[in-house]
């Protein structure tokens, strides 16, 4: 699962790299294009994604411990009942696809809004694919069967791949006026595709693991009623997050040509660390808070919850003033290829160092509200999202009125950074308030020597960076070696001086790394 989850993320960094070189990174003709992938996504997280692990998942998990059968009716009804409601909503969503664009990119042209709409209707039948993949897949994990699910994302990046690979080697249009009907449909049938071999992957196996696949028309016994109580408070949470993006990516649709992918791309880059690092440590430690909380065994649960804010730290904090200080060269080094403009690869240099400012707010908050989930507490964490995300819209809605232009897509991050700061102290009030305590003294000893360490590592790897840039130049080939030699002479510093203050919590990071090699 852990080799297919790397290898499904590699790919999809791999997908956002050729889009970017094959369409025209800057060029209106890939913000019509990404606008328009994004609207499933969101339609499918806000009618049924945020549900599924927290309502479907569970349900299904306990109709097989119980049911005569092992479940299989039970599941049968509720995944025929998840595929005529987003059948439904995929129906209505097409026929809804100019307000849809209208709604989340105000800002485009005529005919680039009119090349989001063709695009949109073809994407948006994934909706229904999203939501039969994930239905499929919850069902497999449910029987014990993990493989098919998580390689099923990484087919749907090389078939997306091989189209955008494609698009780039027949010298496919890098304008909205320049594009040809057949580039449309090479472009909009294959990403879809891309979906449907996914589900296809995942579906084929649950019939291989005997599982029946019926269609019911009779979803009486389900518990309807009850999957929409314990639903509202995920929907919330799900609504409110989706309320945040959507208004920034409104916001940056009216920042010029290739702000829309510049902002997109930004948060992108953003999530890689979150992901490897934070996400991959808070999906291993929520089963062992759950067991904390469930025997009332609250110092554990707090200090679980230390553990991985002092853990998680160790390493993104560098990371954080790493994408502050190097993100220019970086978004050089990742973009700066194909048919890209380079004003926007200059952008997205200024974006994601903004972006470093978000990293280690957002992570803090995300593992704080995993304690509320260890306590089986989803009202809370839905209020707080809620109470971000009226930060950060306020916060976006100030970057419009005050700056304009590209600097308002690089003030859209400093929005999102002061949101969850805000999010991250609610949480851990409410939390203190909840059990007592939080070991927060621990927990600020550590990020105090973290801080030291990093400021000694900035300050080598920008002088690095400032005495290599005038002997390789600042293209692509200048930004590679600038952005080895300074990320190698800071890491190196940080680890020298995280040792001279004791930070312990690097050394376990490394002394654990170590050891799951060996294991592997």
């Amino acid at each position: 699962m852990a080799t297919a989850t790397a290898a499904s993320r590699v790919t999809g960094f791999v997908r956002v790299l050729v889009l970017a070189a094959a369409l025209g990174f800057g060029s209106r003709l890939l913000d019509s294009y990404n606008v328009a992938n994004t609207l499933p996504n969101t339609v499918y997280d806000l009618v049924a994604g945020g549900a599924m692990a927290g309502v479907v998942v569970p349900l299904l998990t306990r109709a097989a411990l119980t049911d005569h059968d092992g479940g299989v009716g039970y599941a049968q009804r509720l995944l025929s009942l998840l595929a005529y409601g987003l059948g439904f909503v995929t129906v209505l969503s097409v026929l809804l696809a100019p307000y849809l664009v209208d709604l989340c990119a105000p800002g485009f042209t005529p005919d680039q809004r009119q090349l989001a709409v063709v695009f949109s209707r073809y994407f948006l039948p994934q909706i229904l694919f999203y939501g039969l993949s994930a239905a499929a897949g919850a069902v497999l994990n449910i029987r014990g069967r993990f493989a098919a699910p998580t390689w099923a994302p990484l087919v749907n990046n090389v078939v997306v791949i091989a189209v955008g690979s494609t698009y780039l080697a027949v010298g496919g249009a890098t304008s909205v006026p320049a594009l040809t009907p057949a580039e449309v449909l090479l472009l909009a049938v294959g990403t879809t595709s891309g979906v449907i071999a996914q589900m296809a992957l995942v579906v084929r196996a649950l019939a291989r693991s005997g599982f029946p696949l019926r269609l019911r028309l009779d979803p009486r016994g389900i518990g309807v009623r009850r999957i929409g109580r314990l639903g509202g408070w995920v929907l919330l949470s799900v609504a409110a997050a989706q309320l945040l993006s959507t208004v920034a990516n409104r916001i940056a649709s009216t920042a010029g040509a290739g702000a829309v992918s510049v902002f997109q791309y930004a948060y992108t880059l953003f999530q890689l660390p979150y992901a490897v690092v934070a996400l991959s440590l808070m999906t291993a430690i929520l089963p062992r808070l759950s067991r904390h909380a469930a025997h009332r065994d609250y110092p554990q649960l707090i200090d679980g919850l230390s553990r991985s804010l002092r853990l998680t730290g160790a390493v993104l904090v560098p990371v954080a003033a790493a994408m502050v200080a190097l993100g220019p060269y970086l978004a050089v080094l990742l973009f700066a290829h194909g048919h890209s403009d380079p004003m926007a690869v200059s952008l997205l240099g200024a974006t994601v160092a903004a972006f470093g400012l978000l990293l280690l707010p957002f992570t803090g908050y995300m593992i704080l509200l995993r304690g509320f989930y260890a306590l089986q507490d989803t009202r809370t964490p839905a209020l707080v999202t809620t109470f971000v995300s009226v930060v950060g819209i306020g916060g976006c809605l100030a970057a419009r009125r005050l700056l304009a232009g590209h600097d308002l897509v690089v003030g859209l991050p400093a929005a999102y950074a002061l949101a969850y700061a805000c999010g991250l102290v609610a949480a851990g009030l409410l939390l203190r308030r909840r059990m007592g305590r939080l070991d927060g003294r621990r927990v600020a000893r550590s990020y105090t020597r973290m801080t030291v360490a990093v400021i000694v590592a900035v300050g080598v790897a920008a002088t690095v960076a400032h005495v290599t840039a005038p002997h390789v130049g600042t293209g692509w080939a200048g930004s590679s070696v600038i952005l080895a030699a300074a990320a190698l002479a800071g890491a190196a510093s940080y680890a020298a001086v995280a040792r001279l203050v004791r930070l312990g919590e690097l050394r376990e990071i490394v002394v654990a790394t170590f050891a799951g090699f060996r294991a592997t």
